[in-house]
């Protein structure tokens, strides 16, 4: 990312693929996500944030992947296969709704892929067969491993990887090398799926790029453990004989939780990545940088010190800090890698450590505007207090947008009372000076005339949506992640109005 010496002001929108419009269910890499660049252009943008691109698990979390390496299958374009001559042209499924209904979505787009691969597997295309045999040999380091971990998770009806049999459990070798030759078509099927991914991802980031626009990424600090990553380097986590976590993840008690907030990730055996040189770490940044131009590192302070929880428990509360060798992590792979154009996730309540930590490596923090208005004038994400290596967002994923904040009412669910409720709305319509009517881009204007070198928001403040286009609600499970935007909503009056903005303040 850029560091305390760059000056260049950029600024950019925050929106998944998933979240595109398709008449598959689901966003995907299609024309519409081609438009959505052409709109970014339009708009004097430069950057475009997604969450993590991986398959996603039992919940549809991004943050909950079956590998920290591979891609998301879901966002595979039909209609990019019909170009390739994988799949016929036909009219798409009868899917009306604009929210995701995630369990329809697999199936449409489970039937043709296999389509697409019955196709592949017939082909005289010795082109495509080259292609993928090229990628497989690239990415052997990881997909062959998480092809099979995919096979055997549909061989055992999807049940979690630690409760298949003990032999697999523990990867003896004639067990997997039994599984790989008993499922050899599902685990190729499942290498190509891949090859579809990263093929049609790669063509449109060389998109972005042709026009200046680079794409953040997300690298979440923890992996699932239902994962590839965590069945195939069960010596990198801190783990059981029988492959259940010792410890797990979390944030302890606080103001907003009296538990605290067990997350469930296994915790990382730091002691013996740090004998291997974090060969595995190294490999992760590294692909990571490969798929995107910037990384945000998702809960960067855990770099400094886990909140470990014993595994069995139910809630966050008998946790304990304990410290992690960030900055030999960090040494190691800027050693291996060069500079790291890498934004550290420091929201919440971060100590000293963390601060040094971020600040000797020149990684910009992040600041919420939506956050300011909790406290005083030293709060630090309000505007007049951000530095020039900041990443300044309107709101981020996990936040209400920025309408439905500021019309938020006390209620079940809810974190503030009425009384806290009504002084950060008076307090937020003075400090912008504002009546309220158009709340959403008195936000927008503030973090793209701060100092803040990097500007970014979500697409939903841009169209002025309410708490109904929520991406996501922490500690919930129901109706996340299924946010979609509606086809011709990205006007061009949209976009000019975000473009003189941008503009304005001096941002390219």
């Amino acid at each position: 990312m850029t560091s305390n010496t760059d000056k260049t002001r950029l600024s950019g929108v925050l929106l998944h693929p998933t979240s595109l419009p398709s008449p598959y269910g689901i966003g995907d890499l299609g024309p519409k996500a081609y438009d959505f660049v052409d709109f970014l252009v339009a708009a004097g943008q430069s950057l475009w944030q997604v969450l993590p691109l991986g398959p996603t698990g039992y919940g549809d979390s991004p943050y909950a992947c079956y590998s920290a390496f591979a891609g998301n299958t879901l966002l595979i374009s039909p209609e990019q296969l019909v170009k390739d001559g994988l799949l016929d042209a036909g009219p798409p499924p009868a899917i009306k709704t604009y929210k995701i209904d995630f369990g329809e979505a697999y199936k449409v787009k489970e039937k043709l892929l296999q389509e697409a691969y019955e196709r592949y597997i017939k082909t005289t295309d010795t082109a495509l067969r080259s292609a993928f045999e090229t990628f497989a040999q690239l990415h052997a380091h990881w997909l062959e491993d998480y092809a099979l971990f995919r096979a055997l998770k549909d061989a055992h009806g999807g049940v979690a990887w630690n409760e298949w049999e003990p032999a697999l459990v523990r990867r003896t070798p004639s067990a997997v090398a039994r599984a790989r030759d008993e499922l050899r078509e599902e685990v190729e099927a499942h290498m190509f799926y891949q090859f579809l991914f990263f093929r049609q991802w790669f063509a449109l980031k060389s998109y972005c790029n042709d026009r200046g626009v680079r794409i953040i990424g997300d690298l979440p600090i923890f992996v699932a453990q239902d994962s590839a990553d965590v069945w195939t380097n069960p010596e990198q986590f801190k783990l059981d004989k029988n492959g259940k976590p010792l410890v797990v993840a979390g944030v302890p008690p606080d103001y907003f939780s009296s538990t605290g907030q067990l997350w469930g990730n296994p915790l990382y055996n730091w002691q013996r990545m740090q004998v291997d040189g974090f060969k595995w770490w190294i490999e992760r940044v590294r692909a990571t940088l490969t798929v995107v131009d910037i990384a945000r590192v998702d809960h960067f302070r855990g770099f400094a010190a886990c909140w470990e929880i014993p595994g069995g428990d139910k809630t966050a509360e008998r946790g304990q800090w304990v410290e992690a060798p960030g900055r030999e992590l960090f040494t190691a792979i800027r050693k291996t890698l060069g500079e790291l154009p890498i934004i550290a996730e420091d929201l919440g309540v971060i100590t000293p450590d963390v601060i040094e930590l971020r600040e000797e490596f020149g990684f910009p923090g992040m600041r919420i505007l939506q956050f300011g208005f909790g406290s005083d004038s030293k709060n630090i994400d309000l505007p007049h207090n951000y530095a020039q290596n900041v990443v300044a967002y309107t709101g981020t994923h996990d936040n209400d947008t920025t309408v439905g904040w500021f019309h938020s009412v006390a209620g079940e669910g809810s974190t503030r009372t009425a009384k806290q409720i009504e002084r950060e709305r008076k307090f937020c319509m003075d400090y912008l000076d504002t009546d309220g009517e158009e709340i959403h881009w008195d936000f927008i204007r503030a973090v793209l005339a701060s100092v803040a070198n990097t500007a970014i928001v979500p697409l939903q403040d841009l169209l002025g949506l309410g708490t109904e286009a929520r991406m996501n609600l922490p500690n919930s499970t129901e109706g996340n992640w299924a946010w979609r935007y509606q086809p011709g909503a990205l006007t061009d009056k949209i976009a000019l109005r975000l473009k003189k903005l941008s503009e304005l303040y001096g941002r390219n």
